[in-house]
């Protein structure tokens, strides 16, 4: 019987990280960056302005107040984009645009709020610092400073960041395509009309979601037969769109239980016994030839210990092949609400509740551990780790918790 641990790491190693590819700034959201990217200039590029206004020498303003303001004549009209740099001639004012380039001679700007917004002179109603509202060259980077690093997942400001030191293109991990099959005669697509002994497929829509949660491109197959020559074609079928296959069910030892022979002739995929509940036997493994060989993972059919299964080993591989430095859940201590047994021999996932502050966090137990209930599940925001040498949980005890929610 495999341990948790191994189990884990035996899901990492068959995995590996998905190469990188040159792609456009909108491919490239929601991927983990495979370069270091870096400036290629200042910016800004000149002391630019921070806001519409005036660009003055501040000595000249010192006195200014809304009740004594100082007037300027303005001699000049700077707008955004202009290269050369104007001069300013002491005792003057040039009405400025933001990120225009300040005339050099000008420490300041003055908000147009603070002004009369006079055009051939001003009256400047407020004092303003040396260096006031005034953005310095190569303030935000540096010409050759290292922007983004390798191993950065790139969303919304980091696309911005990119676009702004003028790369249309950049070289990512992309998303891995997971293929996601439910197996079994009994499963039935939800919003069907359901006939006794059928049971709506769960699995392979919520196995979906957190695979795109985890960073992947998800592909859910229909419910698929356990007849053998059906559910090899169909895995044979995802093997050329996918760099991960995950099935769920058919483990058992039942007649109808046949993910193991489908798989005997496509691949190596190895079976185990782990010890932890929920959940029982999985496998892991790699079907097609090399180089080409594609890694697939079998989890048991049951959603709640599905969802336990995908947490503690697929999303850690998942993170893995996206090229994450971080695979693994946050977790925090909390103290248990209530007392409990736990199975000697295996490491429990208890669905809790985590509430409070840190330092102070409690994790109400939601349903008796013991049993599979989805509807407790749907109320987690993580999960307790019982290690395998505790059998007694008590009111009160510190648990290490899996935060799973957000």
């Amino acid at each position: 019987m495999r341990t948790v641990a191994e189990h884990v790491q035996a899901c990492l190693q068959a995995v590996g990280i998905v190469p990188d590819l040159d792609v456009v700034l909108p491919d490239a959201m929601g991927c983990v960056l495979a370069e270091d990217v870096t400036a290629g200039q200042d910016h800004p590029f000149v002391d630019a302005a921070l806001l519409d206004g005036y660009a003055v020498a501040s000595s000249d303003i010192a006195s200014a107040t809304p009740s004594t303001p100082v007037t300027l004549p303005v001699v000049a009209d700077i707008h955004t984009g202009e290269l050369d740099r104007s001069h300013l001639v002491a005792g003057t004012a040039a009405r400025i645009a933001s990120g225009a380039p300040v005339p050099i001679g000008a420490d300041a700007v003055v908000p147009a709020e603070f002004t009369d917004l006079g055009e051939a002179n001003v009256a400047v109603k407020s004092a303003c610092a040396a260096g006031e509202n005034v953005r310095k060259q190569a303030e935000d980077m540096a010409e050759g400073d290292v922007v983004l690093k390798a191993g950065t997942r790139i969303g919304a400001p980091q696309i911005a960041l990119l676009a702004a030191v003028g790369r249309g293109r950049v070289r990512v991990h992309p998303k891995p395509r997971v293929v996601i099959i439910s197996i079994g005669d009994e499963l039935l697509e939800p919003g069907r009309e359901r006939t006794p002994g059928q049971v709506f497929d769960a699995n392979s829509h919520a196995l979906a979601c957190a695979a795109q949660d985890a960073g992947a491109m998800t592909y859910r197959v229909p419910a698929v037969s356990d007849e053998r020559a059906t559910l090899r074609q169909t895995i044979t079928d995802q093997l050329v769109r996918s760099d991960l296959i995950i099935t769920t069910g058919g483990l058992s030892y039942g007649k109808d239980d046949t993910i193991k022979d489908v798989l005997s002739p496509l691949g190596k995929v190895r079976f185990d016994q782990v010890a932890m509940w929920p959940g029982r036997q999985f496998g892991v493994g790699a079907l097609g030839e090399e180089p080409y060989q594609v890694p697939i993972f079998c989890l048991p059919g049951d959603p709640v210990a599905v969802q336990v299964a995908f947490e503690a080993f697929v999303r850690p591989a998942i993170r893995a092949m996206s090229g994450y430095q971080r695979v693994y859940r946050r977790t925090v201590r909390a103290k248990a609400s209530t007392s409990f047994y736990s199975v000697a021999g295996k490491r429990e996932f208890v669905r809790v509740k985590v509430t409070g502050q840190p330092g102070a966090y409690q994790a109400e137990i939601l349903g008796n551990p013991a049993s599979l209930l989805i509807s407790e599940l749907a109320k987690a925001n993580a999960y307790a780790v019982v290690p395998e040498s505790t059998t007694d949980v008590h009111a009160g005890d510190d648990l290490t918790c899996m935060l799973v929610d957000g």
